[in-house]
Order: structure tokens, then sequence, then C-alpha cells
């Protein structure tokens, strides 16, 4: 009772984007830390940047800087003590992060599913479709699928992409399933059968991370960190750290938990979608070296094609 009482007399500062899907997840976020802890709302403070990959729309974001650009201004008020901790989404953190730096929850997954716009499945898109996109990896699982169609850049949150559908500038996009329905969006699109059509490492993950040095933020993060989501992310994070692989590298990944264990089924392309190779391992989940086993294997079956756009570990 002492703990809990002293939780309730504490506030904190919690660090987003400003965003509506990234506002959306602080919400989130602060909702099961107040139900959690039993405290008042009012004991989170919710403070909102506008990141640089908000504001850079014109480019894709591999050409601008990478997934920095959603967390760097994050980045540096949590080194700065501005805030307690940031909630990001765990797709948009790049693999190898400030040693500062700890994750001190992921929230329980979402639905990890792509979900396409403008046509009700991959194969009913019109023959030379034009599909917007700025992941390298939906554009490449397109054109493997599809190499009729044509991809073109689209940058911005739901509403741009949707405004930009709707404008005509392509026949169809890829939107995340989570991130619609974190928007109340429910009802858009159709999504894509995640075991045919493998999602990004780290979709639907909602990540918080606090300065590892913060015992008492550490402490309060901790109730609301959930197991299962947490080993498939940082397994997800570990393929990505041990392939090298960046903003330019077109990889998809899905991983199941099965009991003590997680199945983790991954796919590398080309940019041009022609090659592909896919792989899956079983490894019992606080296996840290499970992801890299999976990564090696990968990788010396990739053709040069493929192999190319990954850089090995550390990268």
């Amino acid at each position: 009772m002492e703990t809990q009482t002293h939780t309730r007399n504490q506030t904190f500062r919690l660090g987003t984007r400003r965003s509506p899907l990234a506002m959306a997840q602080a919400e989130e976020a602060r909702d099961r830390l107040v139900k959690a802890h039993g405290i008042d709302p009012s004991h989170i403070e919710i403070v909102a940047v506008t990141a640089s990959g908000d504001r850079i729309q014109d480019r894709a974001l591999a050409e601008i800087g990478g997934k920095a650009l959603w967390t760097k201004e994050l980045d540096a008020w949590l080194t700065a003590g501005e805030i307690d901790f940031a909630v990001h989404s765990a797709k948009d953190v790049e693999t190898l992060r400030p040693d500062d730096f700890a994750i001190g929850a992921v929230l329980p997954r979402e639905d990890v599913r792509d979900v396409l716009v403008g046509a009700e499945s991959i194969a009913a898109l019109r023959r030379g479709a034009v599909v917007g996109t700025s992941a390298p990896r939906r554009a490449a699982q397109l054109l493997h699928a599809r190499p009729d169609c044509k991809v073109v850049t689209f940058r911005g949150n739901v509403a741009t992409r949707l405004a930009k559908l709707a404008a005509g500038e392509a026949d169809a996009t890829f939107l995340a399933a989570a991130g619609l329905k974190r928007l109340g969006e429910n009802g858009t699109g159709h999504p894509l059968d995640e075991e045919r059509w493998l999602p990004a490492p780290g979709q639907a993950a909602i990540l918080i991370e606090c300065r590892a040095d913060d015992a008492r933020t550490r402490s309060f993060l901790n109730a609301v960190d959930h197991a299962p989501s947490r080993a498939a992310v940082l397994a997800e994070r570990a393929l990505l750290a041990a392939l090298g692989g960046n903003c330019h590298s077109p990889i998809a990944v899905l991983t199941r938990l099965a009991g003590e264990e997680l199945v983790m089924r991954a796919a590398l392309y080309s940019p041009d979608g022609a090659e592909h190779v896919e792989g899956t391992l079983r490894f019992a989940s606080n296996d840290a070296g499970g992801p890299g086993r999976l990564a090696a294997d990968l990788l010396a079956r990739a053709v040069p094609a493929i192999a190319g756009h990954f850089g090995g570990p550390g990268h």
C-alpha cells in the first residue's frame, strides 16, 4: 500500500510526436498506466513535439535520414530530462539505440496485418496499377507478387495518404491495421493475410523508452509491460540488428508465440521484388541468439541483389 500511495503522489511527463496516430498511442499508454497504478490521469502529462519525419513529407524516409527522424527530438528531450519517457511505434525506432536509454515497456501488440486500400486484394489490382507507398518492404512485396504494378512514393499520416488516394495520385495504398484501429478507422480497406503478406518488424507494437538510470520511471512503466509482445518485438529488433538492415532494406517478419517458444518467419527481398529469400526458425523466447541464427541462414542463401542491401551485424 505504501508503494501504491507513493506512486499516486508522483507525476510523469510523457513525450510523443504530434501526429494523430502518435497522440492516440500516447493516450493509450497513459490510460494503461493510469489503470495499472490506480492514479488520476493528471499525474501523466502528455508533451508533444513535431518530429522531423512529420515535417518533411515530400521524400521517402530512407532518403532524408531514416528512422532517426521519428525519434531525435524526443531523444533530446529524454536526455535533457524534459520528459520521463517517450512513446513510439516500435517499427519507427532505430535498431541500435543509445546506451543511456532503456525499453521500459512494450504494450500488448495489436493486429499486425497490412491493409490494402483501393482494391479487395493484391490479385484484384488492375493490370499496371499505380500503388502508393514509401516503405521498401511493401514496395518489394507488391512487385514480387505483381511485377506489372508501378510504385509511387506516398508519405504522410493516415488522413494525408487517404486524401492522396482520393485525389487519384494512386489506385491503391497500404496502411497498418493497428494504426487504423487506434484511430477508430476499423472499416477502412481490406486486411491482407499476414501468413502470405508478412508485416514489418515491430509493426503494431507501442514501445516506451526511458532513461536507463531512471529507476523510478522504469518501475512505473514495468506495470504495463506485456511480456509476450516484448519478447516478439525484441526478437524482431535482434533480427534487424543481425541482418544489418536499414530503411532501404526490404525485410518482412512474422513472429508467433508458441508456449515458451517463438516461431519467427522472415523474408528478405531485392528492392525491385524480383528476388526473395525466406526462412523460419523456432527458438526459446529467452534465446537471444535465435534471431541471429535465422539472419545468418537468410544471408547465406541470399543472392547478391538481396544481400547487397544488408550490411551485416552492427550496421
